[in-house]
């Protein structure tokens, strides 16, 4: 079968307003769009490659299902003890199917479905989102597999808003549908409203810039529990203009060692070549960054630096503020509340 291209969506400041609009959670997973047919089980990518070797528990699962044929639109998710895990997913794409294996029984992956294609011999790709969801949740009702989950979904604004300020990591925003569209593959048909997620940071060191004696990067630091200045990321958003002044002031502040937790170069899946080229300094500054999500105790990527915090003290820059995300049942009974 030719893989399908999902329907994506454009990133929006709000959430638009309107009774024709459905709002749904935007998990933070792999999207995967699974189909089967004619006793052939496929699970695509977002772009168009084949994810089944990789979750092989998966395959097993929906082949385990009632419905013979259809086609779903969804996210893989993998649970851990602390929440959403998207760095366990990552390390599903090994090449070694021992490891696969190995992987897939130690954290089996969840399935949460938030459209249907096709359902039987019926297509449905041409029908408007509101027949979908029906059908979606028909046939879902009838399956009683707990890694194949029902994504949320509400026609009410004020709801969907509430999810955005009270969830924590298991969420990368809130997507908006028109209910009387038809699905639209490869097409910016939908609406995004990503989270708007701030941290103080302790400056633990920096790196200057490619071929030059700026400052390129600022490394950040939060403290844990035993008092240990941890690398959890960094911004690299400084104003050009403001370059010259952050770069004296930062090598007036040079000390080892800078982080007394984790540092930059230490054991770590995101350590580069670059990672050992960095001055450690003395924890006296204090930044608030923008960040999006957060893997394994450090931001995904890249964080916009915002203001310096002069009014806020180093030690109170702690792992506290990087909330550990909700399980998607905990956020499903959070929803109903």
């Amino acid at each position: 079968m030719t893989p399908i291209a999902p329907m994506e969506a454009l990133l929006a400041e709000a959430l638009p307003e309107g009774a024709d609009w459905q709002y749904e959670p935007k998990w933070d997973g792999f999207r995967c769009i699974v189909a089967r047919s004619d006793g052939e089980i496929d699970l695509w990518s977002k772009s168009g490659k084949p994810l089944g070797r990789y979750f092989p528990e998966m395959v097993d699962m929906f082949a385990r299902l009632k419905k013979r044929e259809f086609i779903l639109d969804g996210e893989l998710l993998i649970v851990g003890e602390s929440g959403v895990a998207f760095d366990a997913l990552q390390m599903r794409l090994h090449p070694a199917e021992s490891r696969i294996r190995k992987l897939s029984a130690a954290t089996p992956a969840t399935f949460m479905a938030f459209d249907c294609l096709a359902t039987g011999r019926k297509l449905l790709g041409s029908k408007p989102l509101a027949e979908r969801r029906i059908a979606l949740e028909t046939m879902l009702a009838k399956e009683s597999e707990s890694s194949l989950m029902l994504s949320p979904a509400t026609a009410d604004r004020k709801t969907a808003l509430r999810w955005l300020e009270r969830t924590g990591g298991v969420l990368d925003g809130v997507i908006a549908k028109r209910l009387d569209r038809a699905y639209q593959p490869g097409e910016r048909a939908m609406v995004k409203v990503k989270q708007r997620r701030t941290a103080d940071c302790v400056v633990g060191g920096f790196r200057y810039a490619s071929k030059s004696r700026l400052v390129g990067s600022l490394l950040l630091g939060l403290y844990d529990e035993a008092g240990k200045l941890n690398h959890v990321g960094y911004t690299s958003s400084i104003a050009a203009k403001d370059r010259p002044a952050w770069t004296s002031e930062l090598e007036g502040l040079i000390e080892p060692p800078g982080f007394t937790g984790n540092a930059p170069g230490g054991p770590s899946r995101w350590a580069t070549e670059r990672s050992a080229e960095w001055q450690p300094l003395k924890p006296e500054l204090v930044v608030e960054v923008l960040y999006d999500q957060v893997t394994a105790g450090r931001f995904r990527h890249g964080t916009k630096l915002l203001r310096r915090r002069p009014d806020k003290a180093p030690p109170q820059c702690t792992m506290e503020q990087l909330a550990p995300p909700l399980t998607p049942a905990q956020l499903q009974q959070l929803m109903r509340s």
